[in-house]
């Protein structure tokens, strides 16, 4: 078997994934062959595999730093939420059903399939997590593994299938990363540690510092201080980097933290600037369609959620959703359909992605997703959707604009497009385009027509730059993550840690679990 590692966080967001894309793109550049791998994330980022599975898309990008096809072994379990109560299971990269977050910890009550995840579900998917990680570890050299949320959530440490509970099951190493821009990173790391029961202590190897600002002189005290507290390693002091722009799991306030609105905007090319306005929809999934926009010198990349915000936007982004029709609500009892609607008869630019498309056509007809049954769309496209049980995976290759153009479908939703102008595998009427297509944007030359024709219809004199490749823009991203790993971490620590497992002798912390 392969060496392995567990990078788990004191919080969400503590920057595991950043750590683990970090760790599998220094090591790849030492000649090791690494895989990621998260047993269980909670996601509206998703991507799809060359195989037709959905995975989210922090693996997916984890996969591109280790330089490995992604497959759905790197993600077995994946959460979409589609309410505050209730959530698609991806199993495989397969939808096996709706669950309730009660009836998937253990309680009762799945509120579309009856479904509870009682001792024998949780023991199942661990089975499963636990199978494709061995599988992992008998292929790679090295499998980077990354925890979810805090491996010392209490309540929820006896259905745990991501932290400590495959980290107990395959004997991995733990490393925790603590974001310390938050403050109070000491009281995490020993708090952390000290809420988890002798087993699992005795696999938390360290820590990682995340985002650290100003002379690291100055922390030395606290981290020899740690050290004496818990016996523990601290493997890394990274500081905080602006612009990373990978692909996290979900939230707004991460995709604000994209490429290039962190990085020195480069100056556009012709005279004019192109602002976009990305409609912040409920249940927003794939927002990173838009990371390769913003990408482009000379272009501003926004979200809204007012109408006098798409005002003076050029082009009007309606990204896609895991609920069509309460988005599709929530525009019009914010009045951002009404602008819409004003913008598409004054021909000034929208483009609507996978669910955002849908709600762009006539009519929807939803028994799947919201229930609601017939719904009027915002007419705006002759299209109209009827949601199947059955969701299209798939990854598309085509034609559009005169160029080539990858991307990935994710969707319950099937369109009979009525009419209009081909675009994709949807279409556009005067300056509103539709398409199911995520990460078509990421096609460069295609992106720079369509650019075109966008500053076109909104009369600016934007001119795309003629050599921006956001495949390149991505790698050194993902090059600047290996380095870091390399430049600030204890990279002979961790191959020791990956190659040999968990230390001897780690001290106990009490209390302990309860």
């Amino acid at each position: 078997m392969g060496g392995g590692l567990l990078i788990a966080g004191t919080t969400s967001d503590a920057g595991k994934s950043v750590v683990t894309a970090g760790i599998c793109r220094w090591l790849v550049r030492q000649g090791v062959k690494v895989a990621p791998f998260k047993g269980q994330n909670m996601s509206l980022n998703s991507f799809v595999t060359r195989e037709g599975a959905e995975i989210g898309r922090a693996q997916a990008m984890q996969a591109q730093a280790a330089r490995v096809e992604p497959s759905a072994l790197m993600n077995p379990v994946l959460l979409k939420p589609g309410s505050d109560r209730s959530s698609q299971v991806v199993l495989m990269g397969r939808p096996v059903g709706e669950m309730s977050a009660r009836g998937f910890f253990g309680g009762s009550g799945g509120p579309s399939s009856g479904k509870t995840l009682h001792e024998g579900h949780r023991q199942a998917l661990l089975g499963t997590v636990l199978e494709c990680l061995e599988e992992l570890r008998g292929t790679y050299d090295a499998v980077i593994c990354e925890g979810a949320g805090s491996p010392a959530e209490i309540n929820l440490r006896r259905t745990d299938i991501v932290n400590m509970g495959i980290a107990r099951a395959a004997r991995l190493p733990v490393v925790v990363v603590g974001d310390i821009d938050r403050g109070g990173v000491f009281a995490s790391f020993f708090g952390t540690t000290a809420l988890l029961g002798p087993e699992d202590q005795a696999l938390v190897a360290g820590y990682i510092v995340n985002k650290f600002r100003g002379d690291v002189t100055l922390l030395e005290p606290g981290i020899e201080m740690l050290r004496g507290l818990t016996g523990r390693h601290t493997y890394g002091i990274l500081p905080y980097a602006h612009g990373l722009g990978i692909d996290e799991e979900d939230g707004l306030r991460v995709s604000l933290r994209g490429a290039v609105r962190e990085s020195v905007v480069a100056p556009p090319v012709g005279e004019d600037v192109l602002r976009v306005a990305v409609c912040a929809v409920p249940l927003m999934s794939n927002f990173t369609d838009v990371d390769a926009l913003a990408a482009e010198p000379g272009v501003v990349v926004r979200f809204v959620d007012r109408p006098e915000e798409l005002t003076d936007a050029d082009l009007v982004v309606v990204p896609g959703t895991r609920g069509t029709v309460r988005a599709l609500e929530w525009l019009r009892e914010r009045g951002l359909a009404a602008e819409l609607a004003r913008r598409a008869a004054e021909g000034r630019p929208v483009l609507g992605i996978c669910g955002g498309f849908q709600l762009l056509g006539e009519h929807i007809e939803d028994e799947v997703e919201s229930r609601a049954g017939s719904v009027a769309g915002l007419g705006l496209l002759p299209v109209r959707v009827r949601f199947a049980a059955e969701k299209t995976l798939a990854r598309p290759v085509g034609e559009a604009l005169g160029e080539p153009v990858e991307g990935y479908e994710i969707h319950h939703g099937v369109a009979q497009v009525l009419g209009g102008e081909a675009f994709l595998d949807g279409c556009h009427v005067g300056a509103v385009w539709g398409t199911h297509w995520h990460g078509s944007l990421e096609s460069d030359g295609f992106r720079r027509r369509f650019l075109k024709q966008v500053a076109r219809a909104a009369g600016r004199r934007f001119v795309p730059a003629p050599d921006t490749s956001f495949g390149a823009l991505r790698e050194e991203q993902l090059d600047r993550l290996g380095d870091l790993i390399e430049e600030h971490a204890d990279t002979d620590a961790l191959l020791r840690l990956i190659e040999q497992g968990p230390p001897a002798g780690l001290p106990f912390i009490p209390p302990g679990a309860p």
